[in-house]
């Protein structure tokens, strides 16, 4: 297991680990959406990933590092939701049992999700303290195999392959390209996928406003805790992680934060327009196109769609 920030190579392997077991998802366009905004977006569809988001990715390949003696007891980890699927798949894969600590509040899709891929649930409060503490009891109860939701070398050595997978499909090299960030698995992934394989593309990274400690930490050159975060983004309300912070810092050019309101439309326009779903978090990137946080006229742009695990029957519109 990795030590240090993955290398070039430590994403090669990843990619190779984790192939047989998960999506190389679409690279998707929409003509109507390049005309209205005059611009190219490729959008990396992680919605359509095993379990319904990029999170598969570093599940799959942590779990499938375990020895045999690390993976005996299981694996267990707290999660709003994707990474608990994720991570419930990835151990009914190889085999082994996983116990899933989700806040109260996690979107009964989610939920229903786990169950299905055989993961044990424990609810908590729907606070950071509450999941880290229920999740020490029920490890020290069961033996198993903490996997960290994204403050994790492997986890983001496979989480940059998602947008390594974007690079390879698109015809020319990106000018930007657009991630959202929560705990930062994802974004630092991308930040790293980015620097070794696309080195001349710009990284922006976007979030709510109403959970906007990524854009605090980033000015600040510190981590500043994610509290009481309140958007819809529900992927998206976790604090950064201290192996993703650094990376982060050193490869990603601005982080920007857009509204609500912009997520909700951002959400619908993607449903409407290209006919897929994805879950608010997804749509965040989208978002900051739409207000203009980012200049995207007349260049190539890669959007990462991190899931499309969303209750259908609540959707904001």
């Amino acid at each position: 297991m990795l030590e240090s920030a993955p290398l070039r190579q430590d994403i090669v392997d990843a990619q190779n680990r984790i192939k047989k077991h998960i999506n190389r998802t679409p690279v998707l366009r929409s003509s109507t959406l390049d005309s209205i905004y005059g611009t190219s977006l490729f959008f990396k569809c992680e919605n359509f990933q095993k379990a319904g988001a990029f999170k598969s990715r570093g599940a799959v390949n942590l779990v499938f590092l375990l020895t045999g003696q690390q993976a005996k007891n299981g694996v267990c980890t707290h999660s709003s939701g994707n990474h608990a699927q994720a991570l419930a798949r990835a151990a009914k894969l190889r085999g082994i049992p996983s116990y899933i600590v989700m806040p109260s509040d996690a979107p009964q899709v989610k939920v229903d999700a786990v169950m299905e891929y055989g993961g044990e649930i424990v609810f908590c409060e729907p606070n950071l303290q509450a999941r880290e503490t229920t999740l020490e009891i029920i490890q020290e109860q069961s033996g198993a195999f903490e996997v960290h939701p994204y403050d994790n070398y492997d986890i983001i050595a496979a989480q940059a392959t998602a947008v390594k997978e974007l690079i390879e499909d698109m015809d020319e090299q990106a000018d930007i390209v657009l991630c959202p960030v929560g705990g930062g698995g994802l974004l630092s992934g991308t930040a790293l996928g980015i620097k070794y394989f696309s080195p001349g593309t710009r990284l922006i990274a976007c979030e709510p406003k109403g959970a906007d400690d990524a854009f605090k930490s980033f000015s600040k050159g510190e981590i500043v805790p994610s509290l009481e975060p309140n958007t819809i983004a529900d992927g998206l309300l976790t604090s950064l992680g201290q192996r993703n912070f650094p990376i982060i810092m050193d490869n990603v050019e601005s982080v920007v934060t857009v509204g609500e309101e912009s997520i909700i439309k951002s959400m619908r326009i993607i449903y409407e327009r290209m006919k897929i779903v994805v879950e608010p978090s997804s749509a965040v990137p989208f978002a900051a196109i739409l207000e203009e946080k980012v200049d995207v006229a007349n260049k190539k742009v890669g959007i990462i769609i991190s899931g499309g695990n969303v209750d259908l029957g609540k959707l904001p519109f």
